[in-house]
């Protein structure tokens, strides 16, 4: 190897560069190679890691840069006994970035489609009905359809007096309608519905099926009810405040009890259900539109009078829902609606004639002897969690409209004013058949009017409940431990209030004791008299709750001394007494029959209610 300094760029590092000593070695032998190397480029760096070849090589300039390296004489030599220079890694350095690639342009070339487009992705909260959402929301509703028959149907019994009453009368209505039979009474007098309406219906299907068809009647129309709050919650609202009103409301006493009552309080119900559906589902059509809910709400009032006390929260009700869609005008959707109601009233009225079971049941009902604090007490009892949820959602929906599972929709909400005067109303709504009863200061089917105020307070509770449970179901159990409290409270209490008397064995004996010609006392007379109306008529069958008579030498009776004074003349064929209904007249009739040889006990069926045991007594004339 040479040792003449060829000119280059190490000529300059060798001028400063200090040469050590030599290694006994040759470049390439164990000295250099080994491990004291590194350690010493590790320690001192760069330009140890120069000066080090510097020395060793006596020839720096083969470390030069190739083009360099292949200028200089002797440039083969070097290269081959030295290893190409590499750069020094220094661990502080920034990486140099990457050049930016450059899209390849295809000149001349159209624009090409994409292969695939990504569809948009579904809304994730219940707050947006979907496909998917809503046929969940179906399935969910047919297994609360399902509960709610059940807890119907498992009630049983014979016919209660109002169940006997109406659809007897029924029996004379529709003969007199199809015949021209004349009316063993005036029932329109007394009613507290239009006697043409519900009990015709109820007699037709009972020729055909029976008391247990006329009962299903009734859970056709609690189911149907049912499914209508459903409908309109969810329109109102999302899919989960309507199950969650179609669960709450579908379990209280009111409901369970109605779906297996023959009572004319079921059909109105789902009228009311039907009207209150339609003003919600025409809040975005022209103000006319909302008259189709006119029709059901006057057939309401006409089947059962206590619910003209809920066509006013209708008329409010349109005027609500429509603001967000009309601004101020939407008074006039409820004018259009409190017009078409009043005239169909009205022209009903002209053709049906007096009906005078509107004052003496509804608007000027007499005034029984119940306290307030009972009254309140049982409301509460049989209302009271679906009014507190529905309270506890109206006061969230009045200060937020959405739970926030999607804020980028928050807009879309009503405004406060809205969602405060719609929570009001319609929780408000649920006290209004309470408050007139303690007016009125009688619990004379309470239970049933309140189940009229729950049907418009459900869709507060169902959002009460919603938000209980907060955004994506953050709180499940609070949900769940409010349906299962109302299902035990309803299932309880509807047991209780369906516990009537068995009066199978009595009628069954009563046939063999009865015929046409025959006059019969009997307490709660609607049920013996629909039982035997193919061998009685209507008229045979005296009440206990008022009398007139008038002896033989002419001296009249009124009240308790008429039944007294009518038993002791052996006045009577058959008499059916347990003293339960009018404790009044019972004793009476016992003062009458004591020393009586008019008479003989025949017979005694006893029987169990919820109200403890008692018994049917049977005294017939001998």
């Amino acid at each position: 190897m040479s040792s003449r300094q060829p000119p280059g760029p190490w000529a300059e590092q060798q001028a400063y560069g200090q040469p050590g000593p030599r290694h006994e070695q040759e470049y390439g032998g164990q000295a250099y190679g080994s491990q004291a190397y590194g350690q010493e480029a590790l320690a001192d760096g760069h330009r140890a890691y120069e000066q080090e070849y510097a020395q060793h090589s006596g020839a720096p300039h083969a470390y030069g840069w190739p083009q360099e390296q292949a200028a200089q004489p002797g440039a083969a030599q070097a290269a081959d006994a030295y290893p190409p220079y590499y750069d020094a890694y220094d661990p502080y350095a920034e990486p140099e970035p990457e050049p930016a690639v450059q899209p390849t342009v295809i000149v001349g070339e159209a624009e090409r489609a994409p292969g695939y487009t990504l569809p948009d992705v579904q809304e994730s909260a219940w707050d947006v009905d979907t496909r998917r959402s809503k046929l969940l929301g179906r399935v969910a509703l047919l297994f609360l359809l399902l509960v709610q028959a059940g807890l119907s149907l498992r009630l049983k019994g014979t016919a209660f007096q109002d169940e006997a009453l109406y659809i007897a009368s029924g029996h004379y209505e529709l003969d007199n309608l199809l015949h021209g039979t004349k009316l063993p009474a005036d029932f329109a007098s007394y009613f507290s519905g239009h006697p043409k309406l519900y009990p015709v219906l109820a007699a037709a299907v009972d020729s055909a099926f029976g008391l247990t068809g006329v009962r299903m009647v009734s859970l056709g129309f609690m189911l149907s009810s049912t499914a209508l709050l459903y409908a309109l919650t969810r329109r109102l609202f999302n899919l989960r405040a309507a199950l969650g009103a179609a669960a709450l409301f579908s379990v209280v006493e009111s409901t369970t009890v109605l779906g297996n009552f023959a009572t004319y309080d079921a059909a109105a119900i789902f009228l009311l259900a039907l009207a209150m559906y339609a003003v919600v589902r025409t809040d975005r059509m022209p103000a006319v539109a909302v008259l189709l809910a006119a029709p059901p709400a006057a057939l309401a009032f006409a089947v059962k009078y206590a619910s003209g006390l809920y066509l006013p929260t209708l008329v409010v009700l349109a005027i609500v829902t429509a603001h967000r869609h009309r601004s101020v005008k939407a008074a006039g959707r409820g004018v259009v609606l409190g017009a078409g109601i009043a005239a169909l009233l009205g022209a009903g009225y002209a053709l049906s004639g007096p009906l005078g079971g509107i004052s003496s049941t509804t608007t000027n009902r007499a005034h029984g002897s119940d306290s307030a604090l009972t009254l309140l007490e049982h409301s509460a009892e049989w209302g009271g969690l679906v009014f507190l949820a529905a309270l506890g959602g109206s006061i969230a929906y009045a200060l937020r409209g959405r739970m926030g599972e999607m804020p980028w929709i928050e807009g879309v909400t009503p405004g406060r004013w809205r969602r405060a005067a719609l929570g009001a109303l319609l929780t408000g709504t649920a006290l209004l058949a309470p408050a007139y009863q303690i007016h009125l200061h009688t619990q004379v089917s309470l239970f049933k009017h309140v189940g009229f105020g729950l049907l418009f307070a459900a869709p507060m509770a169902g959002l009460g409940m919603a938000r209980l449970i907060g955004p994506h179901f953050r709180h499940p159990q609070l949900g769940i431990m409010l349906y299962v409290l109302t299902l035990v409270f309803g299932m309880v209490q509807a047991q209780q209030a369906y516990s009537f008397p068995d009066s199978s064995q009595m009628t069954a004996y009563l046939r063999t004791m009865v015929d046409h010609k025959g006059r019969y006392l009997a307490e709660e007379q609607e049920v013996p008299a629909y039982y035997l109306r193919d061998v009685t008529g209507w008229e045979q069958w005296q009440n206990t709750y008022f009398m007139d008579y008038r002896d033989k030498a002419g001296k009249h009776y009124t009240g308790p001394d008429a039944y007294r004074q009518a038993v002791r003349d052996g006045w009577f064929d058959v008499i059916v007494m347990h003293g339960n209904v009018t404790p009044d007249t019972y004793r009476a009739v016992q003062a009458g029959l004591k020393g009586n040889t008019h008479y003989r006990l025949a017979a005694v069926f006893p029987y169990t209610t919820s109200s403890g045991q008692s018994a049917y007594r049977v005294w017939v004339k001998r």
